[in-house]
């Protein structure tokens, strides 16, 4: 029977008679769908029952009544309307979409370009050592990472110690907001440059070492390779992680950005993350904070489902879907 009679014939089958060999496939595969239970029962319960929550956006939340028994506003985007109205707001946008593109800009590619610099390397012993060196910051906590941070940007910190070796004045680099930016997005290319590459430097360990020796043979040097053989080999993973991060441009870590505030920059570092934080947790404003971050859930959604359009529209075969 042809493909295309296969189908009709399905194609004709009842609901009930469809239900039945739905049923039948999965007792056969039931090994695998046991396999399967238990990681859906988890996404199910930490990802889709806690959704329901949402609705405390659109409510005068009362924690004594709970999220069914709370009232409805009125209107229902009030909490949307005072974001929105809040003469900080432009300022708290702006300001996380400029943390958001630049980390992208500047965290993205470093660990392409380290896993392309490492694949290059002949020396195992020399290689492993690196990998490891550029491993270890990733398991250094957000908390110890910003007391380096204060610390070495104090008047008589590291990096000031480093200015005075070029003949440059002492400044306090953590006050105002002149040296956050280089060092909010340097130490976070430096805690996960390692751990980003080696998901490229696994796929780069799939190609097959024939097309090396081919290009050997046709006279290319290392550039040409990378060009030709290594960044053709690893383009769907790199297309995956961009989609996915250009997600959380507007979900930076706000605890690193809280760690590093102080007085005399507080207010000009505020993101939508910390705004959330501070009113959510701090000021007790459950309904306005779910609010604002069901906001920047659906930028997000936005931003991903656009960019996988623009990755389709270049490519069709690089697209998530």
């Amino acid at each position: 029977m042809s493909r295309a009679a296969a189908l009709h014939t399905i194609s004709k089958k009842t609901p009930l008679e469809r239900i039945k060999r739905w049923c039948r496939i999965l007792w056969q595969q039931r090994a695998l769908v046991a396999l399967c239970l238990i990681p859906l029962a988890v996404v199910v319960l930490f990802q889709y029952v806690p959704m329901y929550g949402v609705l405390i956006a659109f409510k005068k939340y009362k924690p004594k009544k709970g999220v069914w028994g709370s009232a409805w506003l009125d209107p229902w985007y009030k909490n949307f309307q005072e974001f929105f109205n809040n003469v900080n707001c432009e300022h708290i946008i702006t300001q996380t979409i400029k943390v958001g593109v630049l980390s992208l800009l500047f965290t993205y590619p470093m660990p392409i370009i380290l896993a392309l610099m490492l694949n290059e390397v002949r020396s195992k012993w020399f290689k492993r050592s690196v990998q490891t060196i550029s491993y270890l910051p990733h398991f250094i906590s957000i908390v110890v990472i910003c007391s380096m941070l204060n610390t070495f940007g104090s008047l008589d910190g590291l990096f000031n110690n480093i200015r005075v070796i070029f003949g440059l004045e002492r400044v306090n680099m953590n006050a105002g907001t002149a040296y956050f930016m280089p060092m909010f997005i340097g130490s976070a290319i430096w805690q996960g440059v390692g751990w980003g590459s080696i998901i490229y430097l696994s796929a780069l360990s799939n190609v097959d070492t024939s097309l090396y020796d081919v290009a050997n043979i046709d006279g290319a040097n290392r550039f040409q390779k990378i060009r030709h053989i290594c960044l053709p080999a690893i383009l769907p993973t790199t297309t995956v992680v961009l989609i996915l991060n250009t997600g959380n441009i507007f979900t930076q870590d706000y605890t690193k950005i809280l760690l590093m505030m102080n007085e005399t920059n507080r207010m000009d570092l505020e993101v939508i993350s910390t705004y959330v934080y501070r009113m959510g947790i701090q000021d007790g404003r459950f309904e306005f904070a779910t609010a604002v971050n069901l906001f920047v859930s659906l930028v997000s959604l936005i931003l991903v489902v656009g960019t996988n359009y623009v990755v389709r529209f270049i490519d069709p075969e690089q697209s998530i879907w």
